[in-house]
């Protein structure tokens, strides 16, 4: 197994756990609870951290490299209810149309 992340907060590595899962590329979080050992050990070994297979490491780090890169993508505009949208979402948070679609 290869550490491809680890971050001071669980919530973090929870998101890189689920860009990872979302790209299909099995892995495991580890040192969820070694919060309270920091100061007996190194502070960074206590925090929680992100394996996966030696295989699957390349993969892994494109994929956390892409999803922590900012989007290029300008802003859209909902043709159904006209909210403007981030370029990430697909769907209009408020009416649900989905972008591109026909209204």
């Amino acid at each position: 197994m290869k550490r491809v992340y680890r971050a001071a907060s669980l919530l973090q590595v929870a998101h890189a756990r689920n860009v990872l899962v979302a790209a299909g590329i099995p892995c495991e979080m580890r040192n969820l609870y070694l919060a309270g050992a920091a100061g007996d050990l190194p502070m960074m070994e206590t925090w929680p951290q992100l394996y996966v297979e030696e295989a699957d490491e390349r993969a892994a780090l494109r994929a956390l490299t892409r999803a922590s890169s900012a989007s290029s993508e300008a802003p859209w505009v909902c043709e159904d209810c006209e909210e403007e949208l981030e370029a990430q979402f697909t769907a209009c948070w408020r009416c649900g149309f989905e972008r591109g679609a026909k209204p």
